[in-house]
């Protein structure tokens, strides 16, 4: 759903928005433009009597509502949202629900201690793809200390459940875990997608211990480049590095989810869970 409201300046910072029937999660805000007309001067030709000058900005909040099991609220209007800027009710001018395209980055951990789960996290990346809608645009990045883009080259994104699964299953689980700087490379092939709507799909099994990037840059780029971020954490108990903190700060500080199933085959579950979010686009 996305929902348009001509906002005073600074309207990103500290929006708030409420409903009358469920929790509501602002997933992106993006500007939109409207156009001003200008008086022409009195030696300008007819043609030129007008320009179009980009100024005022409409902002566009794209939001996925849950009941309190988690589950994704359809069928929804405008009279079920409100929408505040400090406090202050604003006006929603344009409500619709849509089905559009999505960028996705899967970023897979490929870290020694993920050898025995690889199996799980590509039957899960599967059915999320199947799942997705067929126009979407995705691609998968693969880590342990170094970072690898795993589709084959020349393929910029794919939809193909087999590519996209081979691509995960192909390389090797071995090394360390280089968490931030993978991140920092699928935000950077995010913009190559012609999509609005930017998601990474996280799944790791620890913290980051091989990274040159800090946690700080990494906010910093997914804050700019307005996507969102769902992880999955499939720790091991006895695991020193597991940091279930920070695949929640990345998360919920771009809109997204954190899960952490208690066992690997949930997995499927819930790669399938995000792609029905109305966050991500359903086939």
């Amino acid at each position: 759903m996305a929902a348009g409201v001509p906002p005073d300046p600074g309207i990103l910072k500290g929006a708030k928005a409420t409903m009358k029937t469920a929790s509501l999660v602002l997933l992106l805000a993006v500007g939109c433009f409207a156009v001003a007309q200008v008086p022409p001067s009195s030696n300008a030709p007819d043609q030129d009597a007008y320009r179009i000058s980009v100024d005022v900005h409409l902002v566009v909040l794209q939001a996925t509502v849950r009941d309190r099991e988690g589950h994704t609220v359809r069928e929804l209007s405008r009279q079920d949202f409100e929408l505040f800027e400090d406090g202050a009710p604003q006006r929603i001018r344009l409500f619709r629900h849509e089905d559009t395209p999505v960028t996705v980055g899967l970023v897979i951990d490929h870290s020694g201690s993920m050898r025995r789960k690889l199996a799980d996290v590509t039957a899960g990346a599967r059915a999320f793809v199947h799942s997705s809608n067929s126009d979407d645009q995705m691609f998968v990045v693969n880590f342990n200390e170094n970072v690898s883009l795993g589709l084959p080259i020349g393929v910029r994104f794919s939809d193909s459940v087999e590519q996209l699964g081979s691509a995960i299953w192909g390389a090797p689980a071995i090394g360390t875990t280089a968490l931030y700087d993978a991140i920092i490379e699928v935000l950077k092939r995010l913009q190559e997608g012609t999509s609005e709507k930017k998601v990474l799909i996280v799944i790791s099994d620890g913290g980051d211990n091989a990274s040159k990037a800090r946690l700080d840059r990494v906010l910093k780029m997914a804050e700019q480049s307005n996507a969102v971020i769902y992880t999955i954490g499939i720790f091991d108990a006895e695991d020193p590095d597991r940091n279930p903190k920070v695949l929640h700060r990345l998360a919920q500080e771009t809109g997204g989810e954190a899960f952490f199933p208690t066992r690997l085959s949930e997995t499927v579950d819930i790669c399938e869970r995000i792609a029905g979010t109305s966050g991500i686009n359903t086939r």
